[in-house]
């Protein structure tokens, strides 16, 4: 692959991250508008929370058939495909006049325009980006922006559904989309597409109906713990013969859908457990916390949107110095760093639970756990994507977001479990305990990752 010039891709970068950002935001802020929605659309609020069920079962089946496709139809391509299938989602389900619009608008189009769009983004950015703190620089701001919409969805859907209506924050959605179809324009694919490549269908089939298994698994955490436990298994097991039959393919010469080689790669293979536990902390900090301070605290959506400013511009400093970080320490460290450092923000959390403590009390902790997870989020994807050629780079994003989702739906699950027990002070304290122990796993993880060999100075490869 011919680099690419030093403008071409800054101009890419601006819409990579903006969909990364607009993603993020739609998987956080319908959770502010639950109640409007369920009212308008004379609906219950399980209804709603089905809607975002199905979103979640849409992405989980098809990120990895949707990274894969990017080899055979193109980066560009599919990725401005996905935005169409996005915006026009964003739109039904603003003018959705019932519960059964709403989820196809919401739940299967932006679902399949998400699986879409973004395994094209990290793919265009290892591929553009082939100098490591250029590329370091670029994942930063990609996922500041994803950060900075999943941890400001609510607040953002909340202002816009109290000033306006829960639609207009779907109508938000639809113009972002716009913007960033208009500044891709610049975006060359820096590999040209190859029609005749292979698609194994099978496997397609397979993977989907194993992570669709898995999720839902997760997603019956707080309703049935037998159920969950079944659905886990199931999915595990139609994953192992997704894996085995992956196998047998690469062993007759065929191509599969997820070549096996992908993990083979032992600081890979570490670095995509960081990447689930890190949105498993991200999202199950934003629900559990959002959630105690709304039903215990009783705080509105605004109020409390807020007060997570903090994790926010923790999140979006450390994430925009991904490049300066990146040369002064190993990818291993920094990950580290960013767990000791949210760890360190979920013990003061837990500090305040039945603590009497004004808004701003929540601060210094939600901070903490924002300059951990930007300062980790970035090395985390960095590691993987740089851990494999050009020609796995479809394959390793649709697995590197399949792996993300998983941890996002674990999370929510997280907060789902807590709401159904009661929210309390003590059933606060024990979810945020939980979490700790999660991101101390983490910790682990990535001590185990090979220590540094490369110089700061050498390009990554890719």
């Amino acid at each position: 692959m011919a680099p690419a010039t030093r403008s071409s891709a800054r101009g890419v970068l601006l819409p990579l991250a903006l969909a990364q950002f607009i993603c993020s935001f739609a998987g956080s802020n319908m959770n502010v508008m639950i109640t409007d929605i369920s009212e308008d659309l004379n609906t219950t609020v399980h209804g709603v929370q089905l809607t975002i069920t199905i979103f979640l079962l849409v992405m989980a089946a098809l990120m990895i058939p949707g990274g894969k496709l990017t080899d055979r139809y193109g980066r560009k391509r599919c990725f401005i495909a996905g935005l169409v299938v996005y915006g026009a989602g964003a739109l039904i389900s603003a003018l959705s006049p019932t519960l059964g619009v709403l989820i196809l608008g919401n739940s299967i189009l932006e679902g399949i325009g998400t699986a879409m769009l973004i395994p094209p983004v990290y793919i265009l950015a290892t591929l553009l980006f082939t100098e490591s703190n250029s590329r370091a620089k670029a994942f930063g701001t990609i996922m500041a922006l994803g950060g900075i919409g999943a941890a400001a969805g609510p607040l953002i859907g909340g202002l816009i559904t109290s000033a306006l209506s829960w639609r207009a924050a779907f109508a938000f959605q639809a113009l972002i989309i716009v913007v960033i179809i208009v500044s891709s324009r610049r975006i060359t694919d820096p590999i040209p597409a190859d029609p005749e490549r292979p698609f194994d269908i099978r496997g397609a089939i397979l993977s989907a109906t194993g992570l669709i298994l898995l999720v839902l698994g997760i997603l019956a955490a707080d309703d049935n713990l037998w159920l969950m436990l079944a659905l886990l298994a199931a999915g595990a097991i139609v994953l192992a013969v997704f894996f085995a039959t992956a196998r047998a393919a690469e062993r007759a010469g065929r191509e599969p859908l997820l070549s096996t080689r992908l993990f083979a790669d032992r600081t890979a293979n570490l670095g995509l457990i960081t990447q689930n536990i890190q949105w498993l902390v991200l999202m199950g900090t934003s629900f559990v916390v959002a959630a105690y301070l709304q039903v215990v605290r009783g705080y509105n959506a605004i109020e409390t949107g807020i007060v997570f400013t903090a994790a926010t511009a923790g999140l979006l400093a450390t994430s925009l110095s991904a490049a300066w970080l990146a040369r002064h320490s190993s990818q291993r460290t920094l990950i580290m760093a960013g767990f000791l450092t949210t760890i360190a923000g979920i013990t003061i959390l837990l500090a305040l639970a039945g603590r009497t403590v004004g808004p701003w009390g929540f601060a210094p902790g939600l901070l903490l756990i924002g300059l951990g997870l930007g300062t980790m989020l970035t090395p985390s994807v960095d590691i993987v994507q740089s851990s494999f050629g050009d020609e796995l780079q479809g394959e390793i994003s649709g697995l590197s977001r399949s792996v993300s989702n998983l941890g996002s739906s674990l999370g929510t699950a997280i907060a789902g479990t807590i709401l159904v027990a009661g929210l309390t002070g003590h059933a606060y304290a024990a979810a945020m305990i939980t979490l700790a122990v999660i991101a101390a796993l983490g910790l682990l993880g990535a001590a185990a990752m090979p220590r540094p060999t490369r110089t700061r100075s050498e390009p990554s490869s890719g």
